[in-house]
C-alpha cells in the first residue's frame, strides 16, 4: 500500500507545482498588463500637460465681451507657440487651478513665431486679480493698441496713431433709434436683421421712452435700421464727456481713475519696454498698477514729487511692453477702458480656432465647428 500511495502523493504534490506555477504566471501577466496600462496613461497625462502648457490650450467663451466673433458656449484652442510658450509659473496639479500656496517658480518666455500684432485675439490672464499670474482668470479679447501705439477714444471711436481703427464685422455698439411715430419696435424685429443682444438673455431692445430705444448692433446693421421709414434718426447711445461713470465696480482700478468714462479718454501711449515716462498728479493714474503692481515697485507720493523704491524722482523706466485689449461687443466688456494695460508677462497665446459650441440650451452649433478666427 505505502508502494502505491508515494506515486499518488508525488503526483499531485507535481500537479499542484504546475497549478501554482499557471497561477503565477497569470498573476505575472496581469501585473504587466496593469503596468503597461498605468504607464501609458501616465504618459499621456504627462504628455497632454506638456502640449497644454507648452503648445496650446483649449478655453471656453463665458461671456459675451466678444460677439459676434466668438459666442458664449464656444470652446477654443489657442496658440501658446505663437508669442512663445511660459515656462511653469508655480507648481500646480495639471489641468486644475490647485496651485502650492505662496510657491512662485522661476520662469522665462521661450521665443514663438511672431510678436502680439494690432487686432490679434489673444488670451490673457486678467491684470487686476490679486493672485499670482498664471492662477489668474483667463480673459479673451482684442489687442487693439500694441506697445508703442498712440490710442485714443472719441464719441466711442478709438483711434490709433492718429487713424480710426481697422472696421471688422463683428464689431458692436449701442445705438439710439428715434421713432418717427408711435409704432413699437420688437425684439423680434432687431433680431432678425442681426442686432446683438441687450439687457440680458432674448433681449434685443431697450425702451428709452415711448418713441426711443437702445439696441446693440453692427454698423451694417446701423445702416439697413438707418434706411427703415418709421426711423426718425439713429445715433451712437454714449455718455457726456464729463459725466463719471463706473459700471463695472469689480474691476475699475487706478486706471478708471483717470478717464471719466469707457466712451471718451484723451491720447495715451501704451506702454513699451524702455520708454521714460515724466509722471504728474495728471498721468499718476494711468501709471500707477503698471509701476506698483506689474512691476514691483514701492512709491510713495510727496506733493507733485515721487520716490521710487527710496530714490526722489520724476521718472520711469518701464521694464516690458504692453498692450491694450478691447472686447468687440463693446459697450457689453469689461476690458482695459476700466482696468487698463496688459503687461506681456500675462499673455497666455493667440486665440486660434473654435473646436466645438453649444448654445444655452447645450445644443451643438455645427455651423462653428472648426470656425477659424480672425
Amino acid at each position: 500500500m505505502e508502494d502505491n500511495k508515494a506515486p499518488e502523493e508525488q503526483s499531485k504534490s507535481a500537479f499542484w507545482k504546475l497549478r501554482k506555477k499557471k497561477v503565477d504566471e497569470e498573476e505575472k501577466q496581469a501585473k504587466s498588463w496593469l503596468r503597461e496600462w498605468i504607464d501609458a496613461l501616465v504618459f499621456a497625462f504627462v504628455a497632454a500637460a506638456i502640449l497644454r502648457a507648452l503648445i496650446f490650450g483649449s478655453y471656453k467663451i463665458p461671456t459675451g465681451s466678444m460677439e459676434k466673433d466668438l459666442l458664449i458656449g464656444d470652446f477654443l484652442i489657442v496658440s501658446n507657440l505663437t508669442y512663445g510658450p511660459r515656462t511653469p509659473m508655480s507648481i500646480c496639479i495639471p489641468f486644475t487651478q490647485i496651485c502650492l500656496p505662496g510657491v512662485k517658480l522661476p520662469w522665462t518666455r521661450i521665443p514663438g513665431f511672431r510678436d502680439i500684432e494690432r487686432n490679434d485675439i489673444i488670451v490673457f490672464n486678467i491684470p487686476w486679480e490679486v493672485k499670482p499670474i498664471s492662477q489668474k482668470t483667463n480673459y479673451i479679447k482684442r489687442a487693439v493698441g500694441i506697445a508703442g501705439d498712440t490710442l485714443e477714444l472719441r464719441d466711442k471711436i478709438l483711434f490709433v496713431n492718429g487713424e480710426r481703427e481697422d472696421y471688422h464685422d463683428g464689431l458692436q455698439r449701442f445705438y439710439t433709434i428715434q421713432l418717427n411715430d408711435r409704432v413699437r419696435l420688437s425684439d423680434a424685429k432687431m433680431e432678425s436683421v442681426g442686432a446683438g443682444s441687450i439687457g440680458g438673455e432674448g433681449r434685443f431692445i431697450r425702451q428709452i421712452s415711448a418713441t426711443t430705444y437702445q439696441v446693440n448692433m453692427t454698423e451694417t446693421v446701423a445702416d439697413e435700421v438707418r434706411s427703415w421709414p418709421e426711423v426718425d434718426s439713429l445715433s451712437y447711445y454714449m455718455f457726456d464727456e464729463n459725466e463719471p461713470i463706473y459700471q463695472y465696480v469689480q474691476s475699475s482700478g487706478n486706471f478708471s481713475k483717470a478717464f471719466r468714462n469707457h466712451d471718451h479718454f484723451s491720447e495715451i501711449v501704451v506702454p513699451f519696454k524702455g520708454q521714460e515716462i515724466v509722471l504728474s498728479n495728471q498721468n499718476w493714474f494711468i501709471y500707477q498698477d503698471l509701476i506698483e503692481r506689474y512691476e514691483n515697485n514701492s512709491v510713495e507720493r510727496d506733493g507733485s514729487n515721487f520716490i521710487i523704491n527710496g530714490e526722489r524722482t520724476n521718472t520711469y523706466t518701464v521694464k516690458q511692453n504692453y498692450y491694450f485689449a478691447m472686447g468687440d461687443n463693446r459697450d457689453n466688456s469689461e476690458d482695459s477702458r476700466f482696468w487698463g494695460f496688459v503687461p506681456k508677462d500675462h499673455i497666455i497665446g493667440k486665440a486660434f480656432i473654435v473646436w466645438m459650441s453649444l448654445d444655452d440650451n447645450m445644443i451643438p452649433r455645427l455651423n462653428r465647428v472648426f470656425h477659424i478666427i480672425d
